[in-house]
C-alpha cells in the first residue's frame, strides 16, 4: 500500500489518498496506517477490487461476528468506514463493505479480510476532533461514546 498526503486544512484536517497493490490485506493494511498517523478520528470510503473477502454479520445474541466468505474475484462497490480510539488509546477501524458479484448480485457487511486484485483506492480524511471507543457489555461491542 502506497499513501500520499493530499491537504492539510487550517483547522489541522489531512486528506489521504491510500492505493492498495494486488496481494495487499485491507483490513490490515487500514489498520497499520492508522497507527502509523496516529489518527483518533478519520472517515474513509474506497473503490477497487478483490481476489477474496471475509465479512461478517453481527449476531447480537451470541456477541460475535458470522463470517461469509467470497473466494472469487469481486468488485468493491462501496467500502466506508471511521476510526476511533479504543479505551487503550490504540485506534480502531470500523469498516463495512459491498461487493459485486460477476452476476451482478451484490452482498456486504462488516469487512473482516479482503485481499485486494488488481487495486484498491482509499480516501481518507481525518477529523478534527477526538473520538474515543468504549465497551458495550449488552452488545459485546466498543461502541463510540460520544461524552468521552
Amino acid at each position: 500500500m502506497e499513501g500520499k498526503l493530499l491537504q492539510t486544512s487550517p483547522t489541522g484536517e489531512r486528506t489521504f489518498v491510500l492505493v492498495f497493490a494486488a496481494g495487499d490485506e485491507v483490513a490490515q493494511g487500514l489498520q497499520a496506517f492508522a497507527r502509523e498517523q496516529q489518527l483518533d478520528a478519520a472517515a474513509f470510503t474506497a473503490i477497487g477490487a478483490l481476489s477474496g473477502v471475509k465479512f461478517g454479520f453481527y449476531d447480537v445474541e451470541a456477541q460475535e461476528y458470522v463470517p461469509t466468505e467470497v473466494n472469487e474475484q469481486v468488485e468493491v462497490l462501496s467500502l466506508l468506514g471511521n476510526v476511533a480510539l479504543k479505551e487503550d488509546g490504540t485506534p480502531q477501524v470500523h469498516a463495512h463493505l459491498v461487493i459485486g458479484r460477476r452476476d451482478g448480485t451484490a452482498m456486504g457487511g462488516h469487512l473482516l479480510r479482503g485481499h485486494v486484485k488488481p487495486t484498491l483506492e482509499v480516501t481518507l480524511t481525518e477529523q478534527p476532533t477526538h473520538l474515543r471507543r468504549k465497551f458495550n457489555k449488552e452488545f459485546g461491542l466498543t461502541l463510540i461514546d460520544l461524552g468521552e
